[in-house]
């Protein structure tokens, strides 16, 4: 998974350096593209280990204004024409912003013991996918203040008083979570190989 989300992300000529951030105990022995700096700082939840890639990006060279991309190998399907899109429409922006789609499906708040609640308006509901773009000073201030209980980038921005853009991405983009979602991903790489030959 690793792998295929990093070879989207070497394609694209716009990105100058990449992290891969994994948990100090991964003993994982990966053929990383050159392009590719391997960190083993990662943390117990997801904000500590991008703020070990912010932090280690910030030590290294990165200017406070230099744009950030944060994304979850989890999303191994992400296309490089996902990634210029999201460059593309938040490069002048003031925020920067995530891939996301639009909810398509009747939502439901349920209770504990499985019930339906209600149902919520789906109107003006987005899933949020990575990767999501933000500027590296701003970002590591909006995750420091808003610790690590948040599950994305643009939660901590928005804590922070900001509204990030809204990127259209793409149901292909799917995070690879449970049993099921391997069978479709296997599928869908194994057609984009296949269109590839």
């Amino acid at each position: 998974m690793v792998l295929h989300t990093l070879d989207a992300f070497v394609s694209v000529d716009h990105i100058e350096r990449m992290v891969l951030v994994v948990s100090p105990d991964d003993t994982f022995d990966l053929a990383l593209p050159a392009q590719v700096e391997r960190l083993a700082s990662g943390g117990a939840t997801r904000a500590q280990s991008v703020l070990a890639g912010l932090f280690h990006l910030r030590e290294t060279g990165a200017d406070q204004n230099d744009w950030v991309l944060v994304h979850d190998a989890a999303r191994c399907l992400i296309s490089p024409e996902l990634i210029v899109r999201l460059i593309n429409e938040c490069h002048d922006d003031d925020v920067g912003g995530l891939l996301a789609i639009p909810l398509a499906d009747t939502l439901k708040e349920g209770f504990a013991n499985h019930r339906v609640r209600s149902t919520l308006s789906r109107e003006a509901k987005w899933l949020a996918q990575t990767p999501q773009m933000f500027r590296l000073q701003t970002l590591i201030q909006a995750l420091e203040q808003a610790g690590s209980a948040v599950t994305d980038e643009s939660s901590a921005m928005e804590a922070l008083g900001h509204a990030p853009k809204l990127v259209l991405g793409s149901a292909e983009n799917l995070k690879v979570t449970y049993p099921s979602d391997w069978t479709v991903a296997e599928a869908l790489l194994s057609a984009r190989m296949g269109d590839s030959n």
